[in-house]
């Protein structure tokens, strides 16, 4: 039996013993894959991490990911191949230097998650340059051109200045030309932007603030700053390809409402006057298409409590899509406390974060931090989320302020033996418009004779690229098939039967 039906079957057994509600058939499941800090990535060979990644996005499949964010520009570096920044050395072990023999982690990326049917989110940090006092930028970057374009604050690290229109230009062009040359499905930041504060030392970015702010406030001119640069971004993916998301994983808190009526009910850093990020206008302007708040901390906690803020969150998500972002660790590490539907004999918070999460009209997925832990399977989350949370397979919420046509559906359908296998066999309507072309496909299986819904995630059999489905061996009964097909929006086509 495959993994695949392994999953299923786990899964089936669980919601009949323990009458857990049917996981939903729309839900955004990402993980974050960093590769700052990560240091065994430079002590393998390419055909080792390779192999590496390709086990790791296995292990994310069974958990139920159908998204992956993989970050390819940690410092104003680069894990692809790029004309405008170094290689990162946090691939290759030294800065700049480049993988022996050469290959294109982007691109794998890409293609082995799109082989899976997952989405590849393109994750940059767009101000930071060092990762600490002592590391220097690569020979060759542009901070050796260009010096004046860059601060040293006082944790030791180099920024790029975000009040100089030269600094966001230069971003704009590095996304420009991943864009142009990659297929991603979205764009994401996470929350670096101003530096997190360092206590009692002033940004040193006066002279820029002497040059474009004089008039301003210095906060508001410095979350004008940011918000300049994601309109700009915002403004080139409309331009270069539109069906790209644009993504973006704020600080957890906000303001607190002893800051602003409009705050939380908590009581810590706050991401709009420490680190100049006025998040929620980004989704009101339409700015960013989707928001993935890091709520890091327990249900009951004192100052940041997760209970409160997933409801906050969930009232600020201004028609966008909302992403919850999850820290394994912290959600495996923590009791349950009682809820309506729960107990507190639960000696993790997962099913109860997770089934909170559902319930909320605005909210549509989770996304989990980091994506290592999920893989090491750190307490049994992924074992609880493969046999349980997340066992059926999930189609990403359609982004239909992008895109709301549906594709055409598939046809010639039918069963047909392939080198050898049974096989499901179909058809892509062919269209020259990126918007409606065909990407993935959703198979469905039910009992024949039985009417059947496409809205019933339990019956999905797979999400793939490819036009063709290799049938299971050994399963008994009489089986209906349906196969529609999705655009880079997640629009899903009528079915077509066989």
């Amino acid at each position: 039996m495959s993994m695949l039906m392994v999953a299923l079957t786990g899964c089936l057994t669980a919601q009949v013993n323990h009458h857990l509600p049917p996981t939903p058939k729309h839900e955004f499941r990402g993980a974050w894959m960093h590769i700052i800090g990560q240091n065994q990535y430079a002590q393998m060979t390419p055909d080792q991490t390779r192999h590496y990644l390709m086990e790791q996005l296995d292990l994310l499949q069974q958990a139920g990911c159908n998204a992956v964010i993989w970050q390819i520009r940690p410092q104003a570096d680069a894990a692809y191949t790029s004309s405008f920044e170094p290689w990162s050395r946090w691939l290759t072990g030294e800065p700049g230097k480049v993988p022996d023999p050469l290959w294109d982690p982007l691109q794998f990326m890409i293609e082995q998650t799109h082989k899976r049917g997952m989405e590849l989110h393109a994750w940059i940090n767009p101000y930071r340059v060092t990762s600490s006092e002592n590391d220097k930028p690569a020979p060759g970057h542009i901070y050796y051109e260009h010096p004046e374009w860059f601060l040293k604050y006082a944790d030791g690290k180099l920024y790029f200045d975000p009040g100089l229109p030269e600094s966001r230009d230069f971003i704009d062009e590095v996304v420009r030309d991943i864009l142009n040359r990659y297929d991603i499905d979205a764009l994401h930041m996470d929350d670096y932007f101003y530096p997190y504060p360092v206590t009692g030392a002033e940004f040193p970015d006066t002279a820029s603030y002497n040059a474009y702010g004089i008039g301003w406030d210095k906060g508001d001119w410095r979350r004008h700053n940011v918000d300049l640069l994601i309109e700009q971004l915002h403004g080139t993916i409309q331009e270069v390809k539109p069906w790209v998301r644009f993504g973006i994983s704020p600080f957890g808190i906000w303001r607190n409402d002893s800051s602003d009526p409009m705050g939380s009910h908590t009581n810590g850093l706050q991401c709009y006057d420490a680190l100049y990020a006025d998040c929620l206008k980004w989704t009101d302007e339409g700015w960013v298409d989707y928001m993935v708040p890091q709520l890091y901390w327990e249900l009951e906690h004192k100052a940041a409590s997760d209970l409160i803020l997933m409801h906050w969150w969930n009232e600020h998500s201004n028609g966008r899509h909302m992403y919850y972002g999850q820290a394994v660790n912290n959600v495996m590490s923590h009791r349950d406390i009682a809820d309506e539907g729960g107990d507190t004999t639960n000696v993790t918070q997962l099913d109860h974060k997770m089934r909170l999460q559902r319930s909320m009209d605005n909210v549509h997925g989770v996304t989990w931090w980091p994506g290592y832990s999920i893989t090491s399977n750190y307490k049994g989350v992924l074992d609880s989320l493969r046999g349980k949370q997340t066992c059926h397979p999930a189609l990403i919420p359609a982004y239909t302020w992008i895109d709301s046509v549906k594709p055409h559906r598939v046809h010639d359908l039918s069963i047909k033996k392939v080198d050898g296998k049974k096989c499901l066999v179909w058809r892509a309507h062919d269209t020259d418009d990126p918007m409606q072309q065909s990407v993935r496909f959703v198979v469905y299986r039910f009992p024949q004779g039985s009417k059947g819904s496409l809205d019933d995630a339990m019956a999905i059999m797979t999400i793939t690229p490819d036009a063709r489905f290799i049938l299971p061996d050994g399963v008994k009964g009489k089986w209906r098939y349906a196969v529609t097909a999705l655009d880079r929006c997640w629009n899903e086509s009528d079915p077509a039967w066989k």
